[in-house]
């Protein structure tokens, strides 16, 4: 079985790690690596686009299985940003959801699904990602998967969070409790941009770690 792995982050590489030494691998480890011209002249069984953030041509999607994994209790936060999305909600309980890509965004039928906890530190949260991750991932190769359309009635969409919604402001500080606060800092730890605080001479203290007493 050939696979074809494409994708950026830290978490979804450490996926695609895993199946070198089960499956004949292909990795793509950027946007500047990455052509439709590559992928199909390697011409895989599946193509895997792990925490993917671009548009992928509609007749690549056609002509082959394109297997997307997204961190949330899909159809439940659809859109970007899905696990800062559900942390600054107060989400303690989510799902690592694979689904077959399609032109709609996080829509696609789901092939797994596996619990999530969101409770802890960011680098915990992304460590159990991947863990859930190779384990789902291994298993449909192996095994093979059965699909099951999403049900939209239950579907929510939440879009990409934007840079300039990572200043802790004066306003939460003073009118937010501190559950809420610490979720902001813990959900905005490396690798992604820290929320911070606007000093008076215009810097910014970035936080980059936080407990809650």
């Amino acid at each position: 079985m050939k696979v074809c792995c494409v994708g950026y982050r830290d978490w979804a590489l450490k996926i695609y790690s895993s199946l070198e030494n089960e499956f004949d691998t292909l990795v793509i480890r950027s946007k500047k690596e990455y052509s439709e011209e590559i992928i199909r002249k390697y011409n895989p069984d599946y193509v895997l686009f792990y925490g993917w953030s671009w548009i992928i041509d509609k007749k690549l999607l056609e002509d082959y299985t394109c297997i997307m994994l997204h961190p949330s209790p899909l159809p439940k936060y659809r859109g970007g940003s899905p696990i800062q999305n559900q942390i600054i909600n107060g989400e303690k309980d989510s799902a690592v959801s694979l689904f077959i890509m399609d032109q709609g965004i996080d829509t696609g039928d789901l092939i797994a699904q596996e619990y999530l906890f969101l409770e802890g530190q960011l680098s915990d949260i992304l460590d159990r990602i991947i863990q859930i991750g190779i384990r789902l991932t291994l298993n449909f190769l192996k095994n093979g998967f059965t699909r099951l359309r999403q049900d939209e009635n239950q579907a929510t969409f939440f879009p990409r969070r934007r840079p300039s919604e990572n200043e802790i402001t004066i306003e939460e500080l003073l009118k937010k409790n501190g559950e809420y606060l610490y979720n902001k800092i813990r959900m905005l730890q490396d690798p992604y941009p820290n929320s911070y605080i606007k000093t008076a001479d215009g810097k910014k203290l970035k936080i980059k770690l936080v407990e809650l007493e």
